[in-house]
Formats: structure tokens, C-alpha cells, sequence
């Protein structure tokens, strides 16, 4: 847990002084950067030995001056291949989701919802897609303290402006 968490911290990249640890709940942490201003809960993918271009994680972010709320995103652990598709699996739904590189996102505000609304009850998610060789591959979250972390970071931004 605490390598996860060093990881972590480095995903959160510079300026470390800039970001306000608003807590660790279960597998996802919550934080606030009022000089952007943005909060956001984020959680690493579960270790993997396949092969990864990139450290994979998940966050769900909060930017009040756009008011954007509760955005999901995806950092996948490979490139996908151009056009091919990207499916979020969590609580028995599929959905499909956009994106290119190694990124990918709900595809509008409503997909964010029930995205967010899904892992309050679920216990994990997966996300699928294939990367630029025609390979499958996966990602995978624990949603243990997701909600919590969730509801850290809007709190953290209710204030922002």
C-alpha cells in the first residue's frame, strides 16, 4: 500500500506544494490545487505483469471556474490502436468510452454520471481496449474508498473559484 501511494504521489507531478492532500480512503486518494483551481480523487490500476507503456490510473476531477464536475479520466497502460474501441466494464454495465493515445474519458456529462453513480456500488472496474499492435488488453481499479474519495474532493472544491 504505501509503494502505491509513493506511486502515487508521483503521478500528481510538480508543483508538489501546490496540492492539498485531502485524505487516502481505501485504494483512492483525494486532493485539491487551488492554483489551478481543481480537486480530484485518483487511484492507481492494480499491479499487472503484462506489459505497460505507462502507469495506469483513474481520476475523477472537480474545476469550478469550468464548472466541471465530477469528470472522469482514464490513463490507460498502453497506446490504443487509432479507432479501436475503448469499454468500461463496473456493476455489470458496459460503457463505451472516448478517447485516443492513452487516454480516455466518458464521452459527455451524463456518461460522467453514470460512471460515478456506478462505482458507488460496485466493487471494481475494468477498463478494455486494444493497443496499436491489435493486442487486448486490461486495467483494472479497486473501488474500495472510491466514493469517499470522491465526495473528499467535491467538498474540497466548494469553495474554490
Amino acid at each position: 500500500m504505501l509503494r502505491r501511494l509513493l506511486v502515487l504521489s508521483v503521478l500528481i507531478a510538480t508543483p508538489a506544494l501546490a496540492r492539498d492532500a485531502l485524505g487516502t480512503f481505501g485504494q483512492w486518494a483525494a486532493f485539491r490545487d487551488p492554483r489551478a483551481p481543481r480537486c480530484y480523487a485518483i487511484a492507481m490500476a492494480a499491479p499487472s505483469t503484462l506489459k505497460r507503456e505507462f502507469q495506469p490510473f483513474a481520476t475523477v476531477a472537480w474545476w469550478p471556474r469550468q464548472q466541471v464536475r465530477g469528470q472522469v479520466h482514464f490513463r490507460l497502460s498502453r497506446q490504443v490502436r487509432p479507432g479501436a474501441p475503448i469499454t468500461l466494464s463496473i456493476g455489470g454495465q458496459r460503457m463505451v468510452l472516448v478517447g485516443g493515445g492513452a487516454d480516455a474519458w466518458a464521452a459527455d456529462k451524463r456518461g460522467d454520471a453514470a460512471i460515478l453513480a456506478a462505482m458507488r456500488s460496485a466493487r471494481d472496474m475494468t477498463v478494455q481496449a486494444r493497443d496499436g499492435t491489435g493486442r487486448g488488453f486490461t486495467n483494472t481499479y479497486a473501488l474500495e474508498g472510491a466514493a469517499t474519495a470522491m465526495d473528499a474532493a467535491a467538498l474540497g472544491c466548494a469553495q474554490l473559484r
